[in-house]
């Protein structure tokens, strides 16, 4: 029979994986196999730079959790796996896994959780292409402008006509 200090510490990182999943944004499942030290060194660094967590797991450990917190991703979970959480940002773990797996063909994203709900790697994909926080805020920015900046044009079109009727 397993040792009680072992089972108690599993049942530990269970609970502590399942209340990830409950509180992040945005989840991200991984196969990481191939990647060398360096480049996985470098995807953490990434990763930890934007807020992001990630961590490799053990599927079996992962399974319990997920279904803890009542998600399901057990297609997901085969090979080995690593799993990027953010409590923050939906966008940014997609978009970093996504580039790293464009310029290092051993990482492959399988799947996650995106807002409570599993999503498959289109999703996640698409998810990338969005443009950031602050990129969607500019757009916002630049169409709320434009009716300001087409008033100021006209006002001075108008102004410079009086002024050319008034010297002629």
């Amino acid at each position: 029979m397993a040792n009680a200090k072992i089972l108690a510490a599993k049942e530990q990182a269970v609970a502590e994986v399942t209340e990830k999943f409950k509180a992040s944004a945005s989840t991200i499942i991984a196969d990481y196999r191939g990647l060398n030290v360096a480049q996985v060194t470098q995807l953490r660094k990434t990763l930890r730079e934007a807020g992001i967590e990630f961590v490799v797991l053990k599927n079996s450990l992962a399974r319990r959790a997920s279904a803890n917190a009542e998600l399901g991703l057990d297609e997901y979970l085969t090979g080995p796996t690593a799993i990027a959480f953010s409590k923050d940002d939906l966008v940014a773990p997609a978009k970093i896994l996504t580039e790293f797996a464009k310029k290092n063909d051993q990482l492959s994203v399988k799947g996650g959780v995106v807002e409570g709900r599993v999503v498959g790697y289109d999703q996640i994909k698409a998810l990338a292409e969005l443009p950031s926080r602050d990129g969607l805020l500019s757009m916002l920015l630049s169409v709320l402008q434009a009716p300001v900046r087409n008033f100021a044009l006209a006002v001075k079109a108008v102004a410079e006509k009086q002024e050319a009727e008034g010297q002629a």
